[in-house]
C-alpha cells in the first residue's frame, strides 16, 4: 500500500471506493481488484502493519484516516473530524489488530497485552447511528475518530469471539499477507482475491504441469 513504485502482490494501495463490501486495491503493477476481508476490523489491518508490514503504510494524515473510514464498509454520510493522536491511535490499534489476527490464522495463543488494548478502545463510546427524515441511515453529527476506532475495537472483538473466529486466514500466496475471515459457506477461500492472488496460483499451476503434458 502507499505510493511506491514497486510491485507488491500482497498489498495495493486504496483506489476509488465502489456498491460492493471490501476494498479496491491497486498493485503496485498498476491493476486493480477487489479485496473484501470480510470484516470492518480487518479492512483497518489492511492500511498497513507492525514491522516490516510499515512500508505498506497509507495512514499519514487524519485526513487519510477520514479517507479509509469513507472507502470502508460502514455505511456512507459519516462525518468525522480526526486528530493527529487519534491517527497514532489507528496505527497502535491497526497494528494490534494486525497481530492478533496473524495469530487466530495460525492457530496461535491470543496475547493478553494485545486483547487489553482493543478492550481499551472499545471502551470508548462507539460512532451513534440514527435514522434520517427520509428514513435512511445516517450518524451523528461530531464523529470523532475515537468514537471511530471504538467501533472498530467492537468490531474486532465480535470477530474473535463469534463463529467466524476459526476461520480468519491468510492469503494462501508466499507473497501476500493479506487477512481475512472466510464467511463462505464451505469455508474453503485461500485467497484475499481470486483475481489477484488466486489467478497467479492458477497461472503457475498452469505453467507447471505443462512439461509434463508435452512429454
Amino acid at each position: 500500500m502507499g505510493e511506491r513504485a514497486m510491485e507488491s502482490p500482497g498489498r495495493g494501495r486504496p483506489a476509488a471506493p465502489v456498491d460492493l463490501p471490501g476494498l479496491t486495491l491497486v498493485s503496485y503493477g498498476g491493476k486493480t481488484f477487489r479485496f473484501d476481508p470480510g470484516a470492518l476490523c480487518l479492512e483497518l489491518v489492511a492500511t498497513g502493519g507492525p514491522g516490516e508490514f510499515a512500508r505498506f503504510e497509507v495512514l499519514h494524515t487524519p485526513a487519510d484516516l477520514v479517507t479509509w473510514a469513507g472507502r470502508s464498509r460502514l455505511p456512507n454520510g459519516l462525518e468525522l473530524a480526526v486528530t493527529e493522536g487519534e491517527l497514532l491511535g489507528a496505527r497502535e490499534l491497526r497494528d494490534t489488530l494486525f497481530r492478533l489476527a496473524a495469530d487466530r490464522a495460525h492457530g496461535r495463543p491470543l496475547q493478553p497485552s494485545h486483547l487489553d488494548a482493543v478492550n481499551a478502545a472499545a471502551v470508548e463510546p462507539p460512532l451513534v447511528p440514527r435514522m434520517a427524515p427520509d428514513g435512511t441511515h445516517a450518524w451523528a453529527p461530531g464523529a470523532t475518530g475515537t468514537q471511530l476506532l471504538s467501533t472498530v475495537a467492537r468490531d474486532a472483538i465480535d470477530l474473535f469471539t463469534g463463529p467466524y473466529a476459526d476461520r480468519v486466514r491468510e492469503c494462501g500466496s508466499d507473497h501476500c499477507s493479506l487477512l481475512f475471515v472466510d464467511t463462505s459457506r464451505p469455508g474453503r477461500r485461500r485467497w484475499c482475491a481470486m483475481e489477484h492472488c488466486g489467478n497467479r496460483a492458477k497461472a503457475r499451476a498452469f505453467r507447471s504441469r505443462r512439461p509434463t503434458e508435452e512429454s
